[in-house]
């Protein structure tokens, strides 16, 4: 309950819920209840793409200080379950992204809106960027800033390479359908092993991208967090 004065008057302000139960107002720089995920999962291979220059916007991203992964501690602990059960099948995570603060993703609003258009051909060859948005390539507000959601794919131990899911992270069309039809059977088998694996453990899928998952039960549903990944 916080106490506010206006003129002389003492007025009570508590915030609440759509329930009508209080709710604690969460400080959206407060990295607090966030871990590095290979803190919890040392097995993980990393390639944090938007700390590098390849990727959509061809540069950079806001927020991305250092090359490395953050998540909740549920999801980071969730995630943890789902590497242990693909370990064992011969198989490691790749990160591709986890926490993204929202001042990354203001970036992207930024990007779409420029004239650049030198990443097209690898990324998004069958749209316009300025679409990004509009078609959900791309989100004003994304889950990840939430904490808890991933993007991610698995790697082979034994042959040494990436699965082949048919396609590639943050590829804006149709291909990144989870449920995209033309590819081979074996790719369709590997983007349901990494799918399976994530949904016995309390992970759901986006219709529109194999690669990102996010916790069911997720710890903080309306914040967005904004501290850099660092």
């Amino acid at each position: 309950m916080r106490k506010v004065i206006f003129t002389g008057v003492l007025i009570f302000m508590a915030v609440f819920n759509f329930n009508g139960a209080f709710a604690a107002q969460v400080d959206p720089m407060d990295s607090s209840d966030f871990v590095i995920l290979t803190d919890v999962i040392p097995d993980l291979i990393l390639e944090i793409r938007y700390y590098s220059t390849y990727n959509f916007a061809g540069e950079r991203i806001d927020g991305y200080n250092a090359p490395i992964a953050i998540m909740t501690k549920e999801a980071a602990q969730a995630l943890k379950s789902v590497s242990d059960e693909l370990v064992k099948k011969g198989y490691r995570l790749k990160i591709y992204d986890a926490y993204r603060p929202q001042r990354a993703v203001d970036h992207f609003m930024r990007w779409s809106e420029t004239e650049d258009t030198s990443m097209k051909p690898y990324f998004y060859p069958e749209i316009d960027k300025s679409s990004a948005f509009e078609k959900g390539y791309i989100d004003r507000k994304s889950g990840h800033s939430r904490g808890s959601t991933v993007d991610l794919t698995i790697f082979n131990m034994k042959t040494g390479k990436d699965v082949d899911m048919g396609g590639t992270f943050d590829y804006f069309g149709q291909r990144s359908h989870p449920d995209y039809k033309e590819i081979t059977k074996q790719q369709q088998k590997n983007r349901m092993i990494l799918c399976e694996a994530m949904l016995a453990h309390g992970f759901k899928p986006l219709s529109t991208e194999w690669w990102h998952f996010t916790l069911k039960d997720e710890p903080f549903p309306d914040t967005y967090f904004n501290f850099p990944v660092e």
